[in-house]
């Protein structure tokens, strides 16, 4: 099961009053108990949030949990069922549902499928419907091949227009020399910016080593 994960830090007033994000889950299984208390952090600074599993967050059991308890957490902090199907997705973007998108974590498959325009499940069609209004996307990274394969697909995304990333780094360059993951903690300071036009800076930091899991 997915525990209520504490916050590492308190809340910084309402920056989200009156904003609905969507909130689309990969399947990077290993990052869900550290972006579970980002969905929390904003919901706190008045957000209201909409979660959007792709296939793999909504359909695969894994030693870090079962999908749906997954999904039943996230219903419990969010108060909505999560979106777990392209045709659910796809009324989002017509309806204008979403000031900004949080895509966390954001897998490689993700990513790339995203530099290349592809929309082949829920997430991606949230995140196509959201760019459709011209309004931000917010990748927060977590993929063995960042420094590798796609390193060439966080290149186009990063000179796209209303993407924006929050900050990451080499997550364990001893071990897995190519893997990158955000610094999820960021995420609310980068949405923050994001919904005022600007990319967070730094975007390449040094984070906190993660132990191979």
């Amino acid at each position: 099961m997915y525990p209520t994960f504490g916050l590492k830090r308190g809340a910084e007033g309402v920056r989200f009053q009156g904003k609905t994000i969507g909130w689309g889950v990969c399947g990077s299984h290993c990052s869900y108990e550290e972006v579970i208390p980002q969905v929390e952090a904003v919901i706190r600074e008045g957000a209201k949030v909409v979660p959007v599993l792709s296939h793999a967050a909504a359909t695969t059991e894994t030693r870090f949990g079962a999908p749906e308890s997954l999904a039943r957490r996230l219903e419990e902090l969010t108060g909505t069922p999560p979106i777990t199907r392209i045709v659910e997705a796809e009324p989002t973007g017509q309806q204008e549902l979403f000031d900004c998108f949080v895509i966390a974590p954001c897998t490689g498959n993700t990513l790339a499928k995203l530099a290349l325009a592809l929309t082949d499940g829920p997430v991606l069609m949230a995140a196509k419907g959201t760019l459709r209004n011209l309004r931000p996307v917010v990748l927060a990274i977590s993929t063995n091949d960042a420094l590798g394969n796609n390193a060439k697909n966080i290149g186009v995304l990063l000179n796209t227009r209303n993407i924006y990333f929050v900050p990451f780094g080499q997550d364990n360059p001893e071990v897995k020399p190519n893997s990158c993951v955000a610094d999820f903690d960021l995420i609310a300071d980068t949405v923050a910016e994001a919904l005022a036009g600007r990319q967070l800076q730094p975007v390449l930091i040094q984070r906190a080593k993660r132990a191979v899991r």
